[in-house]
């Protein structure tokens, strides 16, 4: 392709809603552009990469068995009624009237059409295991677009589906679509971990992100720093063992605390550390009350909340909830003396706790010389609190560390959650009516695309990896008004295309300076440079990423070319 004729409008600056690498320079290097808020066009540069991403998937997923398909974007509520998706996916999902006021769902991910399909298609385990996929536009209604691809309101998935008669098959294909995830993450030479995650808004239970190491990840993984163990810090349990205080239990001591209602505060106000007290707050459990006590210097994990009573819902209650349940506000709540309505659960932590502080129940006052068991009950200890850097690896290897990650696929055992709600069911060995069990799998391909970016590039731009590369050489003539110079790039130019390679050749009438930046910055690995020694017939190669260089006859290059590629 002739730079020339090609539509790559290179920028010399960013806008200032940019903010991490891979926005910058996919905008700056003429990849995308922005139509709306978290909704961007590909140009040819990054329509390129991202079909090379698509068929690095595609292969994968054939090779591990998927069949490829194409369902609606445009989806009937009355699936998500089905499901109860309708309500708890919230706001996110887009939601429209046709002309006939019948409401629809632009698809956020697609478990519901998929179960009503293969539900009508598919009636015997004699065509099971059947896993099915697709590469397809996806809608959620993002409250804060941002990062560019990273963070979008419309976006490129891989979603496949899997269909068993049994757990043990399932089993087998959620390993190999593990393996094939790992695949194409290594293909793309991303540096990733795959770590233990909540299923979140999709059910289910056992399941897997794929994180990409970054430091502008928005997620945080728990990783041990002498094992492969690895979760998501939100799933990642706490095995650390606390020892009991011989200390005298002290008469239990009610004080006034004027104006403290922060741990810190009132750690400060008493004189003790954070460890030495106790936080309280005050949750809605699927519209239930509970009050969940931790340590004063740890924080409480909502997921384990939320997985511990298998709840659909768990959300903060309002300060006006907790002062009619409770009779205090935020800041001054704790287990002592709470109605048989608030259920009270605590922290393994909290256990250990002796002589310690807590919230009152009445505001601007404190408890101290707190002692479980003898001053209130908790109707269940569990381990409710988020891991922290030093705390022990789960796996007993080491100690946790944690690291930045950005989720680019995920993979879950959905059991037969969905089957169950949209009555997809088949006839097994027996004869028998048994529901399905199913798997659900997704890569982010735009969130891939940029997460690449984030580990590959310099000050300078991007240099892709070659699996990904836009063109497989980029040629610059670095005087377009000197005949000699134009016939040999030329000559590479058609030589090179006629042995397969891609090439984008930059042909423009402009400045050497101009044409080197805007190579830099595209980050095509493979540069050829036809410029003094045109005449002898030498031109100059240089590496994107390794800055190597070196002159090569014309004669030679096409070999030495694929000595690279091979």
């Amino acid at each position: 392709m002739r730079q020339s004729n090609m539509l790559i409008p290179t920028l010399r600056e960013v806008p200032k809603e940019a903010e991490i690498a891979s926005h910058q320079l996919l905008l700056k290097a003429g990849y995308i552009r922005k139509l709306a808020s978290g909704v961007y066009n590909f140009l040819p540069l990054g329509k390129k990469v991202l079909r090379n991403l698509e068929n690095i998937v595609r292969e994968e997923m054939d090779r591990a068995g998927a069949q490829e398909i194409q369902m609606p974007s445009l989806q009937p509520a009355e699936l998500w009624e089905t499901s109860g998706r309708w309500d708890t996916m919230g706001l996110e999902l887009m939601r429209l009237n046709d002309r006939h006021e019948r409401p629809f769902a632009l698809g956020a991910t697609h478990e519901e059409v998929v179960t009503s399909l293969i539900r009508d298609e598919i009636n015997s385990y004699k065509k099971l295991p059947l896993t099915v996929y697709q590469i397809q536009t996806k809608y959620r209604d993002e409250k804060r677009p941002r990062f560019g691809l990273l963070r979008g309101r419309e976006f490129l998935m891989k979603d496949a589906y899997s269909f068993h008669e049994d757990f043990e098959s399932l089993d087998e294909t959620y390993n190999q679509l593990f393996n094939a995830y790992k695949r194409v993450f290594e293909r793309c030479g991303l540096n990733f971990r795959a770590v233990i995650a909540d299923s979140g808004a999709m059910g289910g239970k056992d399941t897997h992100e794929f994180m990409v190491l970054s430091d502008v990840g928005e997620d945080t993984i728990a990783y041990s720093d002498t094992s492969d163990y690895a979760a998501n810090v939100e799933m990642a349990p706490v095995v650390t063992q606390y020892e009991q205080s011989n200390e005298e239990a002290k008469p239990l001591e009610k004080v006034e605390t004027p104006n403290a209602k922060t741990m810190q505060e009132v750690a400060d106000y008493l004189g003790h550390s954070l460890a030495e007290g106790m936080k309280a707050i005050m949750f809605k459990v699927d519209e239930r009350l509970v009050l969940v006590v931790t340590r004063g210097d740890h924080e409480v994990n909502d997921v384990k909340v939320k997985n511990l009573f298998d709840a659909g819902i768990v959300e903060l209650a309002t300060e006006q909830e907790t002062i009619d349940a409770v009779g205090a506000g935020f800041g001054s709540l704790g287990p002592i003396n709470v109605p048989e309505s608030v259920e009270v659960i605590a922290d393994h932590a909290v256990k250990s706790l002796h002589n310690a502080t807590c919230g009152a129940n009445e505001n601007g006052y404190h408890f101290k010389n707190v002692n479980p068991d003898r001053d209130f009950e908790i109707n269940q200890y569990a381990d409710l609190r988020f891991i922290e850097e030093g705390d022990p690896s789960p796996d007993g290897q080491g100690t946790i560390q944690f690291a930045k990650g950005i989720e680019v696929g995920h993979v879950f055992k959905l059991g037969s959650l969905y089957a169950d709600k949209l009555g997809a069911s088949f006839l097994n060995q027996q004869g028998r009516s048994q529901n399905y069990v199913m798997g659900c799998y997704g890569i982010g391909v735009t969130r891939t695309l940029a997460a690449v970016v984030e580990q590959y590039h310099d000050d300078n731009g991007m240099f892709w990896p070659d699996s990904l590369v836009p063109f497989d050489v980029h040629i610059i003539n670095l005087n377009a008004k000197k005949e000699e110079q134009v016939e040999v790039a030329e000559q590479v130019y058609e030589q090179l295309q006629s042995k397969g390679f891609d090439v984008l050749y930059d042909d423009r009438q402009e400045r050497a300076g101009v044409k080197f930046n805007d190579s830099d910055l595209i980050g095509v690995t493979h540069r050829v440079t036809v410029g003094k020694r045109a005449g002898e017939g030498y031109v100059e190669y240089k590496h994107r990423k390794t800055g190597e260089q070196q002159d090569i006859h014309i004669d030679e290059l096409v070999d030495f070319l694929k000595t690279l590629h091979s």
